[in-house]
């Protein structure tokens, strides 16, 4: 499936040395930083994915072979018979966390929820807020994608019907 959608896009840039670009070819894809952001939150199972998303079976089932090719998500088996896959996020798949934050925080600021931010980033270490740059409003420290989590905002709080929202 991804071949045929990267056959019928096309990914070349003709005249075009740029490196957002190449990223775009990598993760651009709607789905693709959407499932990125629900491995990270620790959604890693194909049903909690295909649930969580409400993605088709087959779209997402192309874009983790995608993820997985681009060494963005790791594949482990969590059983045998039959066979199924957790997926984790390899340090290329983490260095999307900043990303993340800065799409959020952009998210947040030009098209806010009327309640409020619908997740809030939050460092692991001193419970402070973390701002779109991936610094901690409380302790001034400058954070990586294991310093941090990511929790319901007062938003996802009015909206919630049982469930977490994803980041």
């Amino acid at each position: 499936m991804c071949a045929k959608i990267t056959l019928v896009l096309g990914h070349e840039y003709p005249g075009q040395v740029c490196s957002i670009a190449k990223a775009l070819e990598v993760v651009g894809e709607r789905w693709s930083l959407l499932i990125v952001r629900d491995v990270m939150n620790g959604n890693r199972r194909f049903g909690e994915l295909q649930r969580g998303l409400g993605i088709a079976r087959n779209v997402l089932s192309a874009r983790l072979q995608r993820l997985v090719e681009e060494d963005i998500l790791e594949r482990r088996p969590y059983q045998s018979s039959p066979e199924r896959y957790e997926y984790f996020l390899t340090e290329k798949g983490l260095d999307l966390w900043p990303a993340l934050v800065a799409l959020l925080a952009w998210g947040d600021r030009h098209s806010p929820e009327p309640d409020g931010p619908p997740m809030l980033i939050v460092h692991k270490e001193c419970g402070g807020e973390v701002n779109d740059r991936g610094i901690c409003e409380s302790c001034g420290e400058l954070l990586h994608a294991r310093d941090a989590r990511a929790m319901p905002g007062p938003g996802a709080l009015a909206q919630q019907d049982g469930h977490l929202l994803p980041l």
